[in-house]
């Protein structure tokens, strides 16, 4: 195992070194959060897939595979079907909005009264996103180093959030980069052809195995459409995925970056499903479809090529729980602890200036170490996700999808839909289960009715905002004025953008 230890400390002092490198370059709010707003079709794709593909995609896809066969690529296919819709539909436009957080975009379309509630729903789901790419670390430094499951959280959790603190979104971004590569090495060029060989090729495989595991819908119509439901609206509205296009350095660049992005995340998705079948071949019996994952990189897979395996397992846990972790802090920052100081320090202009770096380093740190914490305590790793994308698809799709279509939905209607939905979900995951269907659909209804009908009845939005808000879609340099706050241009902004949007 040396050579294997080698291989994941030599990567864990990259990721270190990275951080450190990335402190030096971020100097200013933008630069810190959406790393200046610059980062090119390379960067940017390779960055929103690292995101995307964590710890679930990768040892759970493997284990879906594992229980279902071919048909368990679905959770992760349609984590790419939103990455692709957002992409073409959507990223232009949510780049354009020149914003740092989902909220921000809710205030500048509704005017400035909807921002709070939808933070909160934000922020606990971005929370515990973070938390349970945390707990992933147990698995993989297990199978490492044969450390407890407190012990691996800790290790795993504090690279992290040093490298997150140090630098911010540039940090993150250049690890992202490294973890992609990675990512890719290891799982779709080294470990897909080796089980596949391993197991006999696709011929052995479908002579040992039942005849469902190769039936594409063999999973169920009504999970594939919950997989929908959750994980591909979900992809359209989480700040975590949004912060990323916040980074892109023009239109295009978000849109053609995004769809090869979402590529990339199918043929993921079906490498692990693949990798899991070939993995049920040859472990017939586990005990746990999850440690599917591990058992073939450790029993199968030569020196070297185990730890650079390890270090994509590694990599992809890692590039989903810095995501979750700056957007956790960012809105937590900005969407509560901003909008409480300023109601009760009342906010007022003679106010000393802050170093906002600072503040959201330090915001980062704290949230880093309560989702360590909360990791170490906390079991059941599906629930705590279920009932995160539950919040947040039940509370925030409506008011989000529906504020960038409908000129007439209003700030009451938003309002009502967050609460109704948020409320709704809670109850009903109470009543039929967390992991039952029936929360997310009837949340995600009743949200859609209360929002409607709650908008007919209210007083359109006032023609100032909407105006505002049609201009910053179409890249107006113009920046609205709303409850006594005013988003100023964003100074980072890269000079051709800044030229091109204002003539």
């Amino acid at each position: 195992m040396a050579v294997d230890y080698a291989v994941i400390v030599v990567y864990l002092a990259g990721m270190l070194a990275m951080g450190w490198w990335g402190m030096r370059r971020a100097k200013s709010k933008s630069e810190f959060l959406v790393a200046g707003r610059r980062l090119g079709p390379a960067m940017y794709s390779g960055t929103m897939a690292a995101i995307v593909l964590g710890g679930a995609s990768t040892i759970g896809g493997v284990g879906l595979g594992y229980q279902y066969g071919l048909s368990g690529a679905w959770m992760v296919f349609t984590i790419g079907l939103g990455l692709l819709a957002l992409s073409v539909f959507f990223s232009a436009r949510i780049a354009r909005l020149k914003v740092y957080t989902v909220s921000e975009m809710l205030d500048l379309r509704y005017g400035g009264r909807a921002g709070i509630i939808s933070g909160v729903v934000m922020w606990a789901y971005t929370l515990m996103l973070a938390v349970t790419s945390t707990i992933a670390y147990a698995t993989i430094f297990d199978v490492l180093f044969d450390v407890n499951r407190t012990v691996a959280i800790i290790l795993g959790g504090t690279i992290v959030v040093a490298y997150s603190t140090l630098g911010g979104m540039w940090s993150i971004t250049l690890t992202d980069m490294v973890q992609f590569v990675v990512k890719t090495i290891g799982l779709l060029l080294l470990l897909l052809p080796i089980a596949v060989v391993k197991a006999g090729g696709f011929s052995e495989m479908k002579a040992k195995l039942p005849t469902e595991y190769f039936d594409p819908l063999g999973i169920g119509g009504e999970t594939i459409f919950t997989y929908v439901l959750i994980y591909t609206f979900g992809m359209l509205i989480g700040q975590d995925i949004w912060q990323r296009v916040f980074t892109a350095r023009s239109d295009t660049t978000a849109r053609w970056g995004g769809t090869v992005a979402g590529t990339y995340c199918l043929v993921y998705a079906i490498a692990g499903a693949v990798i899991g079948t070939a993995a049920k071949v040859m472990y017939p019996n586990l005990a746990s479809a999850d440690s599917a994952f591990a058992t073939i990189v450790k029993d199968e897979l030569p020196v070297g090529v185990r730890g650079l395996v390890l270090a994509a397992a590694l990599a992809a846990v890692m590039s989903t729980s810095s995501g979750a972790l700056i957007a956790c802090a960012t809105v937590a920052n900005n969407d509560i602890w901003s909008r409480l100081r300023g109601v009760v320090g009342g906010g007022g202009a003679g106010d000393e200036p802050h170093d906002e770096v600072r503040g959201n380093r330090a915001f980062i740190l704290i949230m880093g170490i309560a989702v360590i914490l909360i990791a170490i305590a906390l079991n059941d790793v599906v629930e705590a996700l279920t009932v995160a994308y539950n919040l947040l698809v039940g509370g925030l799709l409506v008011p989000i999808i529906a504020g960038l279509l409908w000129r007439r939905g209003t700030a009451a209607g938003a309002l009502s839909a967050v609460c109704v939905g948020g409320v709704a979900v809670v109850g009903l995951m109470w009543h039929y289960g967390i992991l039952a269907n029936q929360p997310i659909y009837y949340g995600l209804l009743a949200s859609l009715v209360v929002y409607v009908v709650v908008s007919l009845a209210t007083p359109p939005t006032d023609a100032a905002v909407l105006t505002a808000w049609r201009e910053r879609l179409a890249g107006s340099p113009a920046r609205p004025a709303f409850e006594g706050r005013t988003l100023a241009p964003d100074p980072a902004e890269p000079a051709d953008v800044l030229n091109r949007r204002t003539g």
